[in-house]
Order: C-alpha cells, then sequence, then structure tokens
C-alpha cells in the first residue's frame, strides 16, 4: 500500500460526514496531513471538537445541512467531485438511543440509506466507508465476535447500526456500489465529549478531583481502540476498496482484542493519573450488551492492518489531551 502523505490521498477529494465527531475530527486531521481534499457535512457547530479546537475548519470545504437530505448530499457529491466517502456521521449514544429511539433511527437509518442512495447517483464516488459497530452484532452465544456472525442487535441503538451495515450490503450486493462496513470495538481519545462514555467521564472527574461514576455494575466486557488507530483503519480499508473491487460489500472487525470490564478500564485511567478516588458504582445501566469482544483477524488478514499504538499508550495519549482541554 501506498504511503499515505504523497502517495494514494494526495489532492484525492474525500467527503466526511460526522466530522465534528470524535471519530470524524481525526479522520478530518489524518486526510488533511495526507494532502487530501476534504469536504465536510456539519448539521450542528460544536465548540469544543477537533474541528473548531485545531482549526482544521478553515482547512476545509464545509457543507451545511442534514443527512437525510438527498438533494444536498447529490449536490455536495457531485460539486465537490468526491473520490471518497467516509461516513461517520450517526446518534452514538446507547442511553439516548434507549430514550429516543425514533431519532435515532431517523439519523442511524434513514441517513445511511440517504447517502448510499446519494453516492449511488454520483457515478464519480469509488469508495464508500460505512461506520456500523460491534453493537450490530447484538448478543452472541460465542466470543470473539467475528463478520461471519450475524448481526442480532436487539435494543434500539443495536438495531440501528445493524439496519445501516445490511443497507450497505444490499447496496453493494445489488447496485455494486463500492461501499465497506466498519465494525469497531470501544473508540475512545482526545475529542470524545460524551461525558458519559466511561474514558472522558473518568478522566474529567478525576481532573475535578471527583469520583468515576459507573452507570452498570462494572462487570461489562468490551473491547476497546484508540481513535488515531482507528482513523487510520478507515483511511486503509477506504483506500484498499478504491483498489480492490472485491472489497465491496465487506465488513471489517478493528480492535485490541483485548477485553477488559468498566471496572478494569476505570482502574487502568486511576492507575495512568496517579489518583486513587474510588468509583462511585450506580448500577443503572440497561438494555445492554453484557459481555462483547471482537476478532480483528480478517482486517489483519486481509487489509494488512495493525495498530500503531497499544492500549496503554492510547489512554495515556487520552488522558494528555483532556489534561490540555480541561486545564487538569
Amino acid at each position: 500500500m501506498e504511503d499515505l502523505v504523497g502517495g494514494f490521498w494526495a489532492r484525492r477529494s474525500v467527503f466526511v460526514t460526522g466530522a465534528s465527531g470524535l471519530v470524524g475530527g481525526w479522520v478530518t486531521r489524518a486526510l488533511l496531513a495526507a494532502g487530501a481534499r476534504v469536504t465536510v457535512l456539519l448539521r450542528d457547530r460544536v465548540p469544543g471538537c477537533q474541528l473548531v479546537r485545531e482549526g482544521l475548519l478553515e482547512q476545509v470545504a464545509v457543507v451545511h445541512g442534514d443527512l437525510v437530505d438527498q438533494p444536498l448530499l447529490e449536490r455536495a457529491l457531485a460539486e465537490y467531485e468526491a473520490d471518497t466517502v467516509i461516513h461517520l456521521a450517526a446518534q452514538a449514544i446507547v442511553g439516548v438511543a434507549n430514550r429516543q429511539p425514533v431519532g435515532t433511527f431517523e439519523a442511524n437509518i434513514r441517513g445511511t440509506w440517504t447517502l448510499l442512495e446519494a453516492c449511488r447517483r454520483t457515478p464519480r464516488v469509488g469508495a464508500l466507508v460505512v461506520a456500523s459497530s460491534d453493537k450490530a452484532y447484538g448478543a452472541q452465544p460465542v466470543l470473539p465476535y467475528d463478520e461471519s456472525m450475524p448481526l442480532l442487535g436487539a435494543h434500539p441503538y443495536d438495531v440501528s447500526k445493524a439496519c445501516a451495515d445490511l443497507l450497505a450490503q444490499s447496496y453493494a450486493a445489488t447496485y455494486d456500489l463500492p461501499v465497506a462496513v466498519t465494525r469497531c470495538g470501544n473508540l475512545f481519545g482526545g475529542g470524545d465529549l460524551n461525558w458519559n462514555r466511561i474514558i472522558p467521564g473518568t478522566i474529567r472527574s478525576l481532573l475535578a478531583g471527583e469520583r468515576p461514576v459507573v452507570r452498570s455494575d462494572g462487570q461489562f466486557v468490551r473491547d476497546y481502540l484508540y481513535v488515531e488507530d482507528g482513523a487510520q483503519a478507515y483511511l486503509t480499508l477506504a483506500q484498499q476498496l478504491a483498489e480492490r473491487p472485491e472489497l465491496r460489500g465487506r465488513a471489517y472487525n478493528f480492535s485490541y482484542e483485548q477485553p477488559l470490564t468498566v471496572l478494569e478500564v476505570v482502574d487502568r485511567v486511576r492507575r495512568l493519573m496517579g489518583l486513587n478516588l474510588e468509583p462511585d458504582v450506580r448500577n443503572e445501566a440497561s438494555h445492554e450488551i453484557r459481555e462483547q469482544y471482537l476478532s480483528a483477524a480478517r482486517a489483519r488478514a486481509e487489509l494488512g492492518w495493525a495498530p500503531a499504538y497499544d492500549l496503554d499508550e492510547g489512554l495515556r495519549r487520552t488522558v494528555g489531551w483532556y489534561r490540555g482541554f480541561l486545564g487538569g
């Protein structure tokens, strides 16, 4: 595979949805560093996001609007001559999905089929990567999850991502759309302003001298992926999809393959920060999968993907980002 800088991405036109989110900010940053011409779709201005904080907004073209506006998407893809589309926009919080399922379905399902259809009607698009989730698998009887397993999402967020995932596969199978799917473990890193997620919420609490809040009983098991490794996973898949038609319709898991309980994650953060405040375990979580972690063997074998960091280094870099952001 060509080097990112001065190679495949140089002057390539890339359309990114969800650029103000955690992954989207880092994907945009990586694309700009590699010389791509980036256009982002923004619905809301988020003051603390990477795009604003690092001045990236001044380096990209901005289309203001909603993901469910198909004429807008078709106009933007055509006018900016998008070669590659990276679809990251979503309602991404499980608790919000449980409280507001219709809004989640609107964003995650309708938003995805609208973008897929806009790409189908824009022949220049040569690669589209759709963000699904490990949650799309639902609760499986066998661990770790691999890509051959059915999508068994049961609760609103899980179902919304499973539907988006299947829609992408349908467009590949029926229309030969050059689309592939990512299913990542729990992404973390600087720029995540969703404080009810365990890693940013724990760091913020500890910096404020407060006990970190654990919504569950602390025994839910997940695996994780630092956001810079996640961003490179997206770029790797997008490039190879553009170069290898046989990847159309395929899904890939990305994670560190290191399952941990929530309390184990909190303990790692506490140790890295040198702070010993005991977590406040509230045992309030509901409609969430008890144990879930991934095999990334397919991504390693078929894409040659390997993370640049490990979990502890990712956590160290994340703590450093929040110390700067929050003044800790």
